[in-house]
């Protein structure tokens, strides 16, 4: 079994999600008392997300860059950050280490592309709606993406930062967040990426008439898979 390094806290609530979702995989795989062999480093997201508010993405890709290169030096086979967003980073991290990284993007991909769905609505913090890094990794493999209109954005955003990411789960948001997806398929989205680690948190398949895409499921499985791969 490879050693998962696991760059977490962006936010907690959701690095909890990856390590349960991990551990309890391999132990179905494996049975008995196996778990993963995995090191977790979790940053302080406080630092993290002043860097992306002040747009100092490169401050915070060379601080992720020195985590990947401790969990490296820890014994670790390959990184695993635990965020969408700070994918948009991932060239500075790549030049601190020689291990790989495996990017979320491309994972979710490969499962959008299973399930034979062309188009899809992407949700997630504002970064990863708007700017380039994450849509490019999907739209590069033939799938179409739509994002919500402006105003949907910015609210849909605040609910991932002053709620979802400090473990508030509300049914309001739920219903706006259920209110957002109608509009993207009503658009077109046969499918729809939760594209921030925490969405899944508040949104379930049981509220959505396509399939979901939850990242962070989707990326905590590939993980499983490069650890136990042959």
């Amino acid at each position: 079994m490879k050693t998962i390094g696991l760059i977490g806290g962006m936010s907690w609530e959701s690095s909890a999600e990856y390590y349960r979702i991990i551990n309890e995989e391999v132990k179905k795989r494996l049975g008995g008392l196996h778990s993963a062999k995995c090191l977790l480093y979790s940053v302080n997201f406080e630092e993290v997300e002043r860097f992306q508010a002040e747009g100092k993405w490169e401050e915070a890709g060379n601080l992720l860059g020195e985590v990947a290169y401790a969990l490296e030096k820890g014994g670790a086979d390959f990184i695993v950050i635990c965020t969408n967003t700070m994918h948009k980073v991932i060239e500075y991290i790549k030049r601190k280490i020689k291990i790989p990284i495996l990017h979320i993007a491309e994972a979710t991909a490969t499962q959008i592309k299973k399930s034979n769905v062309h188009t899809v609505g992407l949700l997630g913090t504002k970064y990863t709606m708007e700017h380039d890094f994450y849509k490019s990794r999907i739209e590069s493999n033939g799938i179409k993406v739509l994002v919500p209109n402006n105003t949907e954005r910015e609210i849909v955003n605040k609910i991932i930062f002053e709620e979802l990411c400090l473990g508030k789960i509300k049914s309001s948001s739920r219903e706006y967040y259920n209110k957002v997806i109608k509009n993207l398929i009503n658009s077109g989205a046969e499918g729809i990426i939760l594209g921030c680690t925490e969405i899944g948190l508040l949104v379930k398949q049981e509220d959505s008439e396509v399939p979901l895409f939850d990242t962070t499921l989707i990326h905590a499985m590939e993980a499983v898979n490069t650890a136990l791969a042959d």
